[in-house]
């Protein structure tokens, strides 16, 4: 199995080695955006090479990123589009936050404040815990103004933050660098080389590492910056914990174009509380140990599906899984075979139907 330094050159997948594959694991694990559906459209093929899978005595699951949505939820959007999956089969980020807080005895007397999605305080709750914020925060404005202080729960014990397409400067706090100047209420901030510059955007600004031009910011608007009510937690509450359910810069969040993930919030985050996440989501393979107990299946014997390198390939290599790209999503193959490229999954094939037409079904 191939490591992340001096690795093989993936294969690409083809009739020569899909039996080689298919016969060393009982388990298939599949990223769900730009791997199974983009938005809310399934991507040819699916459904059939799941049912195959599944009548071959393949064990499927999905391990998901995207935190907008519970287990419940997935489960039935799923269903909407046709595939039948139970909740138990669905391990999202939303879930593995909740599940960071019960494996680590997070007092359940504590609350929780969310910037994310529904999915994350439907998955709190489910585990006993209060979770504050989400999207009923996203209407919120703060005033700021002379001797007006700013009064945020000292019960909250964590902040967990997630993808937010309602995040605002209630929510958020910022203390813009030095170096920058924002150029009227609507901006791109951009890093390359190592040198800040800021130009005129439309709609939305996005601060841009020279590694990859990953996403490092959030989209701001006059009314729309960085993290106030989680920093203030994160910063004053004695012991508070700041959970990132993922650090994706961009994700399939409908089925046309990529947009700003979970990473632009996460990165807020960082720049105004000085303070580096717990990571619940992929790369980091605490999903893995609870899926591994739960099914009582070695990651030995596990393929991970995905379409991202950094998050989908390496989760599975990190949990010591075979892996399978698909470049249906994020990756294109350029990008896989770029020589600064050092993530290289042991296969890599177009999408997940091809592994029907190799089986030859």
């Amino acid at each position: 199995m191939s490591g992340q330094n001096g690795q093989a050159p993936a294969e690409l997948l083809s009739a020569n080695n899909i039996t080689a594959l298919f016969d060393s694991v009982d388990a298939f694990l599949f990223d769900c955006d730009g791997v199974i559906w983009k938005g809310d459209k399934l991507i040819d093929g699916v459904r059939q090479t799941l049912d195959v899978l599944r009548s071959k005595g393949k064990k499927l699951i999905f391990v998901t990123n995207n935190s907008r949505r519970s287990r419940r939820q997935y489960a039935h959007k799923f269903h909407s589009l046709g595939v039948s999956v139970s909740e138990d089969e669905i391990f999202s980020s939303s879930f593995a936050a909740a599940m960071y807080l019960k494996v680590n005895n997070f007092p359940q007397e504590n609350k929780v404040y969310v910037i994310g999605g529904e999915g994350i305080l439907e998955e709190l709750r489910q585990a006993g815990y209060t979770g504050l914020g989400g999207p009923e925060d996203g209407e919120k404005r703060v005033q700021l103004k002379s001797n007006c202080l700013f009064e945020h729960d000292k019960n909250v014990g964590a902040v967990v933050v997630g993808l937010d397409p309602h995040i605002n400067y209630y929510k958020l706090h910022v203390r813009l660098m030095d170096e920058a100047q924002v150029y009227g209420p609507i901006s791109f901030l951009f890093s390359k080389g190592g040198e800040m510059g800021v130009e005129p955007g439309h709609g939305f600004s996005i601060l841009l590492s020279n590694e990859k031009d990953f996403l490092k910011s959030v989209w701001t608007n006059s009314d729309k910056r960085y993290n106030r009510y989680g920093t203030l937690c994160i910063r004053e509450n004695p012991g508070c914990l700041f959970i990132a359910t993922n650090r994706d810069a961009v994700g399939h969040l409908t089925d046309l174009q990529e947009w700003p993930g979970a990473g632009c919030m996460v990165a807020a985050m960082c720049a105004s509380t000085e303070k580096e996440p717990i990571v619940v989501g992929k790369p980091s393979t605490f999903m893995m140990e609870i899926l591994s107990k739960k099914f009582q299946i070695a990651s030995s014997r596990m393929c991970m599906v995905g379409d991202r390198l950094d998050t989908d390939i390496l989760f599975g290599q990190n949990a010591g899984c075979k892996t399978l790209l698909v470049l249906s999503g994020v990756t294109t193959q350029s990008t896989l075979q770029d020589p600064s490229n050092n993530i290289q999954p042991d296969y890599y094939t177009n999408q997940v139907s091809d592994i029907l037409e190799l089986l030859g079904q």
